[in-house]
């Protein structure tokens, strides 16, 4: 029996017919959500869809247990709903987009506000939640912050040292990236997604050659989605190891943060050796890829390869094996997996809550069909556990690459791509290093996009941030942001 009916059910970076999506009342759509989820599905993506009579609910699910996705939608409607919100957390930023982008009110919400700083039917001095008493006092971080760093408002309910509550305010980097790809593909498309994140390049470009290849109806080469899966995990590489310099850093741990700084480095190159660009771009094009990996480059980078994961390999042990590092994040910044759960955490944030989400094994896509790497999971939840299952991931992407690069797939790197069709609905997730990439593509009658719905890991993840410092000193804010490492204008858009 299909787990995920009334729902339309279908796989990771497929192509249905428009007509297909089956059309409910929004109240009944809300509520078949609402069950799907408690049966164990995730709210992947929930945007409106502006239609002559008003606006559609497009409600794209995953059950990972199945890999499967499901999608369904409303009819047109206008006014207001019935808030999934209070039920289900992990609808709360989904619900508040769409009535910032198409005034649909949510009726329940329990605290709807702008999601971003540019706001056209909401106020631009939204509230922030308030906790009342006379010890409390309040603490306003950013959004200019000091070094170079991107912005966003960090808002600290303190009692003493003790954070009883922060709120993030974000947005100030709202580029209108989704609107700017409607009626496309355009020219400068590509060149938009490979910017919605720069430092998740490969993955956001490998969601959207993938949307296109399925509304296409084309299969890229096997040699093509080979390079892209060495590319992610070049990708993935370099940021975790960033990010462990940047958590040694802030616990003065002076080794492994100056070794992990030239090591991303090191890695970084080895992407600029395989398409000329250290972070990725013009690597990847729906149909394939513009770079190829002849012999003697492939000899070069395992080479380098070898030598640089031995680096870093010293680095984590230096890491691990300081007392001062583990006590610091042990018991730090605790998020439960029943919250990881319901707020929908995704990536090494939901890993390392316990829970076993990763779309290179739950919804394998591409290259990930025929071969992935164990998904690296720690149950405690804490500061620890983040900056273990970055390690373990280094570790096993070093692997899964060795293993990659002594069995090259031979073949063309490039397919023919046909025009998009017309009124489909195309959904690409990729597993990026800080999780889940959601892509969602509908075509027009012509087969231009209608809608583009980008997802963020960072979606989904900065209210997990949030839920870290509750309990937490008020001082701990700065390893805890960087255990989570969260997009600033990938959520902004």
């Amino acid at each position: 029996m299909n787990k995920i009916a009334p729902f339309f059910s279908f796989t990771n970076a497929s192509r249905i017919s428009w007509a297909s999506v089956p059309v409910f009342s929004v109240t009944k759509l809300v509520r078949l959500t609402g069950e799907m989820l408690e049966s164990g599905a995730r709210l992947c993506s929930w945007f409106g869809v502006p239609d002559h009579d008003g606006t559609i609910l497009v409600a794209v699910l995953a059950l990972d247990s199945e890999s499967i996705l499901g999608v369904a939608r409303s009819e047109p409607i206008s006014g207001s709903y019935p808030s999934l919100t209070p039920k289900h957390p992990q609808a709360h930023l989904f619900e508040r987009e769409v009535w910032e982008q198409h005034g649909l009110v949510p009726v329940g919400h329990p605290w709807l506000k702008p999601v971003r700083h540019t706001f056209e039917n909401a106020p631009a001095n939204a509230p922030f939640f308030r906790v009342e008493g006379g010890e409390v006092h309040e603490v306003a971080v950013g959004p200019v912050h000091a070094g170079v760093i991107e912005p966003g408002h960090f808002r600290f309910q303190c009692a003493g040292e003790e954070v009883l509550h922060l709120e993030i305010a974000l947005g100030y980097q709202h580029r209108g990236i989704e609107d700017a790809l409607q009626n496309g593909p355009h020219p400068a498309t590509m060149n938009q997604i490979e910017t919605v994140a720069g430092d998740t390049t490969i993955a956001h470009a490998t969601a959207h050659a993938s949307v296109l290849e399925a509304l296409g109806g084309v299969e890229t080469p096997l040699r093509a989605q080979w390079l892209r899966a060495m590319a992610l995990e070049l990708e993935r590489l370099a940021n975790h190891t960033g990010d462990m310099g940047a958590l040694a850093m802030d616990v003065a741990f002076l080794p492994t943060s100056a070794a992990c700084g030239k090591i991303r480095g090191d890695f970084l190159n080895l992407t600029a050796l395989l398409c000329g660009n250290r972070f990725g771009r013009g690597l990847i094009r729906p149909g394939g890829c513009r770079h190829d990996l002849e012999e003697e480059r492939l000899k070069t980078l395992t080479e380098r390869l070898k030598a640089h994961m031995a680096d870093v390999e010293q680095a984590m042990a230096w890491f691990w094996d300081a007392a001062s590092v583990r006590v610091r994040f042990r018991n730090v910044g605790v998020v439960h997996p029943s919250q990881a759960t319901d707020i929908g955490l995704v990536g090494p944030a939901a890993r390392a809550c316990g829970l076993v989400r990763d779309v290179r094994f739950d919804h394998p896509a591409g290259w990930h069909r025929f071969s992935h790497s164990p998904v690296a999971v720690w149950p405690s939840g804490d500061i620890f556990a983040r900056a273990r299952v970055r390690s373990l991931e280094i570790q096993r992407s070093g692997r899964y690459l060795f293993d990659q690069l002594a069995a090259p797939v031979d073949g063309d790197i490039t397919a023919a791509l046909p025009a998009p069709q017309p009124e489909s609905l195309a959904v690409a997730l990729v597993e990026g290093w800080r999780g889940e990439v959601c892509h969602v593509a509908l075509t027009d009658y012509f087969g231009r996009f209608r809608s583009y719905k980008i997802t963020d890991p960072s979606f989904h993840n900065w209210t997990g941030l949030a839920l870290s410092l509750r309990g937490t000193a008020v001082s701990d804010f700065p390893i805890c942001n960087k255990s989570f490492n969260l997009s600033y204008c990938g959520f902004d858009l």
